[in-house]
């Protein structure tokens, strides 16, 4: 059992007042959870959730954004496309997956070394198997910070690159060589944990 499902329920965030007090140490992050994310969830671009502990409801352990997204394979480089559709059946190949997109995560200080961010990140990997999600879903997706903590923490997470260099990332979004990446995108075939459980 996880922390999470041992002392937290999860609930979505609807006001600003329900995440008072919160920060994972990240200044965007943070600005993000306490006044961006309901902005967001108004205009239909992303929905974010939070686990509070159970013995003090007030208390925000963790909090995460999701978002409908997709895998546009046709403007990969062919050994890119090669990898993310690696274990789709031909038949069924196409030029964008379905995914949903991990917009931001954030652990708060208080609950560090836990394991509550790969507790969140198998939470909605099983979530979006679940026999009553709603739509088709083939792969979760997340821009990482570009950072070598946060990537090590993706890639221990099984997510794996979706470009294998850096000058590829930049090709695809169009950006000069001189420019730094601050995300690098990742992904993760929900197939490996759907096979798991069949």
């Amino acid at each position: 059992m996880s922390f999470l499902e041992d002392k937290c329920s999860l609930f979505p965030l609807a006001k600003p007042e329900e995440i008072v007090g919160f920060s994972c140490g990240d200044s965007d992050l943070d600005e993000f959870f306490t006044r961006d994310c309901f902005a967001y969830a108004k205009e239909l671009l992303g929905k974010t959730y939070c686990y509070k502990l159970d013995e003090d409801s007030h208390k925000v352990v963790c909090a995460f954004t999701l978002a409908n997204a997709g895998v546009r394979v046709s403007d990969l480089p062919n050994a890119r496309k090669k990898k993310v559709e690696s274990k789709i059946p031909h038949i069924k190949a196409l030029k964008d997956y379905p995914a949903v997109l991990l917009a931001r995560l954030g652990v708060s200080k208080d609950f560090r070394s836990l394991s509550i961010g790969s507790d969140v990140i198998e939470f909605v990997k099983l979530w979006f198997l679940d026999p009553y999600n709603k739509t088709g879903c083939r792969f979760l997706i997340v821009d990482a910070y570009n950072s070598p903590a946060t990537l090590a923490f993706y890639e221990k997470n099984d997510f794996k690159m979706v470009f294998s260099s850096e000058q590829q990332e930049k090709d695809y979004r169009h950006l000069d060589s001189v420019t730094a990446l601050s995300t690098r995108l990742m992904f993760y075939d929900l197939m490996r944990t759907a096979e798991d459980f069949m």
